[in-house]
């Protein structure tokens, strides 16, 4: 398995984790609205019910972020190398090596680190579009392109 096939496995894996965290809050927090009696504290019960759909309402959305980074990673191709950075380039600097993908963070592979990041993130705009050899400056860095695999 090459190192940007682990790095992709690395992205689907935490998409899964996530996706699976999500949907447990959802269910517990469907369980709970359904076991919710109503008691004789009517605005405590209110207010619990409230927090309950408020909660809902934030891992609804959440589940809408981890579908955007399942169509990101969809459209990721592992195994052709590119000359220019694009979605699924493993970009190697002289101080630290990227992939761009999702937002993951920090990522290690074969003990080589990797930082994971979103093409629409401000390091990988700044990224996109560049080739081998070229130097670009980011938070005051100056970052030079050694490989992009």
């Amino acid at each position: 398995m090459s190192i940007k096939e682990k790095l992709y496995q690395e992205c689907v894996l935490y998409v899964e984790k996530r996706e699976q965290t999500i949907k447990e809050i959802i269910n517990s927090n469907q369980k709970a609205l359904l076991s919710e009696t109503k008691s004789s504290a009517g605005d405590k019960h209110e207010t619990g019910r409230a927090m309950l759909q408020l909660e809902m309402e934030k891992a609804s959305q959440q589940i809408v972020v981890v579908q955007q980074m399942k169509e990101t990673l969809a459209k990721i191709d592992i195994k052709n190398a590119h000359n220019l950075v694009r979605l699924g380039s493993i970009i190697v600097t002289e101080k630290v090596n990227y992939f761009i993908a999702i937002s993951l963070g920090k990522a290690t592979v074969d003990t080589t680190n990797y930082f994971i990041i979103s093409s629409s993130s401000p390091i990988g705009k700044v990224f996109l579009g560049k080739k081998e050899g070229d130097t670009i400056l980011f938070n005051g860095n100056s970052i030079t392109i050694q490989a992009i695999l």
